[in-house]
């Protein structure tokens, strides 16, 4: 564990200290598209974050190799250098749409392409567990076919849920997190070797997508664009093949016993079969939703709108933060609820505490105008916009400081009170300025207040 924990670090810190010269190197390289009508953010902010991403995977998978543990995974398997191969070339293929915005058709030819060097290199889908059924082997050309599906619908999820500040980032972060607790489960537990790769890929994963984050949650200095989400979703699919396909479930000793005992006990043999889909679940509702609303107006399944599910969470008049935070709790209930029913399938408390959260998210959806306030001795520990506001107890009489902040206050009550939803065509919310520190805006909702 604690060579998971270093590689981890070592990963997160080269994508840090890398992405604040990638930043710059993106905006002399021109990589700041004018703003869409389908944007949130309303200054032009630079992309290629996918850059530092990209050279974090590099650092992570050197300091594995020469780790001591670590470094029999890459003796044992060719799989970390199936996923650099294929991770270089989906690299390159976001570096030159970020530039140049090239056709979709194109990217999705290339994103075959990497998946088919990795099946080349070894990281394929072999068998599959089935239940009901048992271990079922697949040929050459199933395996092949389903691991290309994988990963392309894999890394299309996490393009498509790649449209607010931090969102993605995070997202994959929290299901990479899930993931390696169940690889590294098995992988120690029960001492297959087989899944160290997997446990390998997840903990690189969390540690790009943590390095990345500072930079990248709102206002976001600097986009991953898809350079980044196309190199992320790789890892993620990469992992999930790893530990689905490639691991045998025999070794586990699992079939013994009672019937029933054998059904609670063959749980963590199928799991792998669903976590993938779990971990991806809603990007993945959100790429067949888009495309299922695209061909029903007679558009092309790629073109861009903004009916994504963030967009609608803006406009159903959550803040940028609140409908990113929104996002991620659904996804951890996803990932760990599919996470705790593989370590204990039998237990009533994992499904009631599924549902007791479940009717958490459901309360927060319906609240969007509500403004949580934290406690006055946690006030320092939040932003601003979380702190009780109370007029200055130290003004001057008759200078109008008073009344200046208490004219402050209401205008601020009263922003955060009226905050309209976002209006499709309107680029507006949210957004950072490419070079510097983004400027104060005033409110138009109070003329005396500025936000």
């Amino acid at each position: 564990m604690r060579e998971y924990l270093l590689t981890l670090c070592v990963t997160a810190a080269v994508t840090y200290l890398l992405t604040g010269p990638v930043r710059k190197f993106a905006i002399v390289a021109g990589a700041m598209p004018q703003i869409r009508a389908r944007d949130v953010h309303r200054e032009p902010t630079p992309r290629l974050g996918g850059i530092a991403m990209f050279f974090g995977l590099c650092a992570g998978l050197l300091v594995a190799d020469h780790l001591t543990n670590l470094n029999a995974v890459f003796s044992n398997s060719n799989e970390p250098r199936a996923l650099l191969s294929g991770a270089a070339l989906i690299w390159l293929i976001g570096v030159l749409d970020d530039k140049f915005e090239i056709d979709a058709l194109i990217k999705l030819g290339g994103q075959m392409i990497a998946a088919g060097v990795m099946v080349m290199q070894g990281l394929t889908i072999l068998w599959l567990p089935i239940p009901g059924v048992g271990l079922v082997a697949l040929t050459q050309w199933q395996g092949t076919l389903l691991t290309v599906a994988l990963v392309v619908i894999t890394i299309n999820a996490v393009n498509f849920v790649d449209g607010l500040d931090g969102l993605a980032a995070g997202m994959v972060c929290i299901a990479s997190a899930a993931f390696f607790l169940y690889a590294y489960r098995i992988w120690y537990s029960y001492g297959i070797e087989a899944a160290a790769p997997a446990t390998l890929f997840a903990a690189i994963l969390m540690g790009m997508c943590l390095g990345f984050l500072p930079h990248n949650m709102h206002p976001a200095r600097i986009f991953m664009g898809d350079s980044g989400s196309m190199l992320i979703g790789l890892v993620l699919a990469a992992g999930a093949i790893s530990i689905t396909g490639q691991i045998d479930p025999d070794v586990m000793n699992l079939f013994t016993g009672s019937p029933r005992n054998t059904v609670h006990q063959t749980v963590p043999v199928f799991i792998p079969l669903l976590l993938p889909l779990t971990i991806i679940a809603i990007p993945a509702a959100d790429l067949v939703l888009a495309i299922v609303r695209r061909t029903w107006r007679g558009q092309s399944p790629f073109a861009a709108d903004r009916g994504h599910l963030h967009h609608r969470l803006l406009e159903v008049g959550h803040s940028h933060s609140r409908a990113v935070l929104i996002m991620y709790f659904w996804s951890a209930l996803i990932a760990f609820g599919a996470l705790a029913y593989s370590v204990n399938s039998g237990a009533m408390w994992s499904v009631l505490g599924i549902a007791a959260f479940s009717a958490v998210g459901l309360v927060l959806l319906l609240l969007p105008r509500f403004t949580p306030r934290a406690p006055r001795w946690a006030e320092h520990l939040v932003p601003p916009r979380y702190r009780r506001r109370r007029a200055a107890a130290s003004a001057v009489p008759g200078d109008g400081a008073e009344e200046t902040a208490q004219g402050t206050e209401a205008a601020q009550d009263a922003g955060s009170e009226e905050r309209a939803p976002v209006v499709v065509g309107v680029s507006g919310v949210n957004g950072a300025t490419a070079i510097g520190t983004c400027p104060r805006v005033l409110d138009r909702r109070g003329a005396e207040s500025s936000r």
